[in-house]
């Protein structure tokens, strides 16, 4: 199979402080890979490199066997390799609908109609199409990524990015998002979600990663992560975190 990413020693610093310290992975089609790992441990910004929102100080990453770093259209790129925020990163001058549509009209030059249609799939899809209507102060946080979520998914994209997709929700909200992206899972969409929700990730991920002091330390499927880690920084991660699993 054809690789999606191709990831070989990948570096990132900021100023004399090195976050991503010769990051290599291979991603494919269909895996919904999830990285987890201690704060600081240069997660985020290894997703923010795949999506160019940071530029890698070293390495290569090839998407599709592309080299993403010689990318011009970078609109063009990102509509293929979307991102949800943590933050939600919604416009608020815009409604629930329009959010949906805007990037449709913008970058993919897709007419009025066919864009209109689409978002409205793509709300119904998260269960988000009884507030089209809504401006984005008006919904909760959990709504609020729900939107962000169907918002890529007007882009048709070929990889989802994910960063931290629940850490700025309430708990009762947690599980509403979780679901939508489990539900994604079971489409067989390709998805990169960074997540300290390590529940979610032993139930959903085809591939785990785990990062720590900017390195990948190991890297298997959901059984081989959870239940037989190898490295003992795995180990004594995982049993920090015992609670968030079982």
């Amino acid at each position: 199979m054809d690789k999606l990413f191709e990831i070989q020693d990948l570096c990132k610093s900021f100023g004399d402080k090195n976050i991503l310290k010769g990051v290599s992975l291979d991603i494919f089609p269909q895996e919904v890979v999830c990285i987890i790992g201690p704060s600081g441990a240069g997660k985020s910004t290894f997703l923010r490199c795949l999506n160019l929102l940071e530029r890698p100080t070293n390495g290569t990453i090839l998407f599709k066997n592309e080299d993403i770093l010689k990318i011009k259209n970078i609109d063009s790129y990102r509509a293929k390799v979307g991102m949800v925020f943590q933050q939600f990163n919604l416009f608020l001058n815009k409604n629930v609908l329009q959010n949906c549509i805007l990037a449709q009209r913008k970058v993919l030059k897709r007419k009025k109609d066919e864009a209109f249609n689409i978002a409205i799939e793509s709300l119904k899809k998260v269960g988000m199409l009884d507030y089209k209507d809504y401006s984005i102060q008006q919904i909760s946080g959990g709504q609020k990524q729900r939107v962000a979520i169907s918002r890529v998914l007007c882009m048709h994209p070929e990889v989802i990015l994910m960063d931290e997709p629940t850490s700025a929700l309430d708990p009762v909200m947690v599980n509403e998002v979780l679901q939508v992206i489990q539900n994604l899972a079971k489409e067989g969409r390709s998805m990169i979600i960074v997540t300290h929700e390590m529940r979610f990730a032993k139930e959903v991920a085809t591939k785990v990663v785990y990062m720590e002091d900017g390195k990948i330390i190991e890297v298997g499927s959901s059984d081989d992560i959870f239940l037989h880690p190898k490295d003992e920084k795995t180990k004594a991660f995982l049993r920090m975190n015992q609670e968030k699993i079982n």
